[in-house]
């Protein structure tokens, strides 16, 4: 009859490592998106001359609230 020995505690610890490793690295993964749409919605409205924001009525010192709220919903 053969002994044999199971590692189940390491496992657990493994894999309780890994899943909060991947969540992690999923919740960076969606703040680095929000912010690449923070960062694109901020250049395509500075580019903009002062006569195209005001045709889109948009004042120059709220661009960077305006990228805000596109980028984070706030």
């Amino acid at each position: 009859m053969a002994i044999t020995r199971s590692n189940c505690g390491l496992d657990v610890v493994f894999d309780a490592g890994c899943t909060f490793f991947n969540q992690k690295l999923g919740h960076l993964r969606r703040v680095q998106a929000k912010h690449r749409v923070y960062l694109a919605t901020y250049y395509e409205l500075s580019v903009l001359s002062n006569r195209e924001l005001r045709d889109l009525n948009i004042p120059r010192c709220n661009i960077k609230r305006l990228a805000l709220e596109a980028a984070y919903a706030c």
